[in-house]
């Protein structure tokens, strides 16, 4: 299936800082892994299918309000 703007699809999205498990839900269900890096730093990894993209954009914006840096932010596919 191709990727289109109202189809879902699975995002990895990066940011830096920390986030708990409990932001899941309103991070549209997306999985949240925390890893450790130099110094102390830590980068949060989401993996998640989001519904479309205005879904990811809710996300996004969500990360934003809480002030967690963004690295990166990955089509990973739409199965």
């Amino acid at each position: 299936m191709e990727l289109e703007f109202h189809t879902p699809a699975t995002y990895r999205i990066r940011v830096k800082g920390h986030l708990e498990e409990r932001w899941s839900d309103r991070l549209g269900g997306m999985t949240i892994e925390v890893t450790e890096q130099a110094e102390g730093a830590r980068e949060i990894t989401l993996v998640g299918q989001l519904v479309d993209q205005a879904a990811l954009f809710g996300v996004l914006n969500t990360l934003y309000g809480l002030h967690l840096p963004l690295l990166s932010v990955e089509y990973v596919d739409n199965s």
